[in-house]
């Protein structure tokens, strides 16, 4: 779990923060903290409120309780509430908001006005150098690709050096294979400038490629705040763990007191307190927790499988009918219908307790 009380000055901290429209409650007692230099990301299904709530760091809305702070700063309570442009803040949006009529050079000088001629040009021209764009100065954004957009729209945003940069789904309307690939660039651009930033997505595996922390949300709420890798191996509830990653429940029952059998076998690992012998649970089995093995005597048989380049994620059926997935080295090609060996290598036991209401995940 990240550690949002250690000594390093917080850049944006949020305190129990209500959002409702009308009688409709759209965030509920929400909090979180970012400290200098940080990437964080809200990370959640549409409709969770993670826009709404970026909205209110950024000014645009109001919470109806709870505090905005921004570098210790009260922005926004019952009592204040400071104008967007008065928050230093920076903005790329979901549509880039590219100015037509003007050059990359001049949409970057737009956020520079102010600034003497000589720091506005010394300003772009290291911008243009750190998005790798130096010799488009002069170039239109109808000229550009979808990604050289997206950086010069972030150089704008950084041009007067923000305390925070706050980003809006900034690649949802990039192709699939480049959406990594940009979150990654733009992660590099902000380490170097050491911004602290906050991206909005709906997309794992771009909070993955940029954030050093994620809060997964779901109806207004913050389920956990945590690394990417605690996110997938440590999930705190069966929300996280199923939109985090890929995996299947099976049940199981405990029968020892680190000991759950499955129908894969018993395995190892803590079990959910109270739980004691002959409880029934179920377990989290993701797809790299069962292994392709031509040499075991535990077998399953291919019902599907998708092909993703350097593997095969196979959907697999145990002889009890229980079908769980593998993803396996693209070389192993097997067909639907063909049985194939497995044995579990489990590293981190996820055990959920069988009650219809509860939530919460021991690891």
């Amino acid at each position: 779990m990240i550690d949002v009380n250690e000594s390093s000055r917080l850049t944006v901290e949020v305190k129990n923060i209500d959002v409702c429209y009308g009688n409709k409650q759209i965030i509920n007692d929400l909090s979180f903290s970012l400290k200098d230099g940080k990437i964080g990301c809200l990370l959640g299904p549409s409709g969770c409120g993670k826009t709404t709530v970026l909205r209110c760091i950024a000014g645009f809305e109001s919470p109806s309780s709870g505090q905005v702070l921004i570098s210790n700063r009260i922005v926004s309570d019952q009592k204040n509430l400071v104008p967007p442009e008065k928050r230093q803040i920076g903005m790329v949006f979901q549509d880039f908001a590219l100015f037509p009529h003007l050059s990359v050079q001049d949409n970057i000088r737009f956020g520079l006005q102010g600034w003497s001629k000589k720091d506005q040009h010394d300003r772009i021209t290291e911008l243009l150098a750190m998005i790798g764009m130096p010799t488009l100065a002069r170039a239109y954004p109808h000229q550009l690709s979808g990604g050289q957009q997206q950086r010069v729209a972030l150089a704008r945003a950084m041009a007067p050096k923000p305390s925070i940069m706050l980003l809006d789904e900034p690649f949802s309307s990039m192709d699939v294979e480049l959406r990594e690939q940009l979150a990654r660039e733009v992660r590099h651009i902000l380490k170097q400038e050491n911004i602290t930033a906050i991206l909005v997505t709906h997309d794992q595996h771009e909070a993955f490629a940029m954030a050093d922390e994620i809060c997964v949300m779901n109806e207004g709420q913050i389920q956990q705040h945590d690394s990417a890798y605690n996110l997938y191996h440590k999930p705190v509830n069966r929300f996280v763990a199923d939109f985090i990653g890929e995996g299947v429940i099976v049940p199981g029952m405990v029968v020892g007191g680190n000991t759950v059998n499955t129908e894969l076998g018993n395995i190892h690992g803590l079990v959910p307190q109270g739980c004691k012998p002959g409880c029934q649970v179920d377990v989290l089995i993701r797809p790299d927790d069962i292994v392709h093995d031509d040499d075991s005597t535990e077998t399953a048989v291919v019902v599907e499988r998708a092909f993703r380049g350097s593997d095969f994620l196979y959907t697999l059926r145990m002889p009890s009918g229980i079908e769980v997935i593998s993803l396996v080295p693209s070389h192993h090609d097997h067909k639907i219908n063909e049985t194939i060996g497995i044995q579990l290598e489990f590293d981190h036991l996820v055990v959920f307790p069988r009650v219809n209401d509860e939530k919460t995940l021991i690891q």
